[in-house]
């Protein structure tokens, strides 16, 4: 069992996958709720109506967004700008074309390794059957 410390309360507990305690997560997750469910009811409402409305910080709302667990309507906003290249985007950390940039950008970074892996595990392999072909041969004499 792995014992952590929680990253929004500082509390200890068992980590099971998440950053957060049960009870943060918990708190987290009826927050984004009510923002869900505040713009089911009014789509289109600025992040300032929202927190006012919900309760939730302006800072958790945009944290939301930066999960991409909500997005902005318009396609003019001066929330949210792509970390990479500064465009504004409606959701998430990067816009669409930085994120084809950046998968691309980390395959060809993996396949070298990969390769590499791939390489050494013939080679390996190899190395078995000329031993076992050695073995054979012994075996014959």
């Amino acid at each position: 069992m792995d014992l952590r410390n929680c990253a929004n309360c500082g509390r200890a507990f068992a980590y099971a996958g998440s950053e957060l305690c049960s009870r943060c997560d918990t708190t987290i997750e009826e927050d984004f709720k009510k923002v869900k469910d505040y713009l089911y009811d009014h789509p289109g409402a600025n992040i300032i109506e929202v927190s006012e409305a919900t309760g939730v910080s302006e800072k958790k709302i945009l944290r939301f967004l930066r999960e991409k667990r909500i997005e902005i309507k318009e396609e003019d906003n001066l929330l949210l700008d792509c970390q990479r290249c500064g465009i504004a985007i409606r959701s998430g950390r990067f816009c669409d074309a930085c994120t084809i940039e950046l998968q691309k950008e980390f395959t060809e970074a993996v396949k070298p390794a990969k390769q590499e892996a791939e390489r050494k595990k013939l080679l390996t392999s190899t190395e078995s059957q000329k031993m076992y072909i050695a073995e054979i041969r012994k075996k014959q004499k």
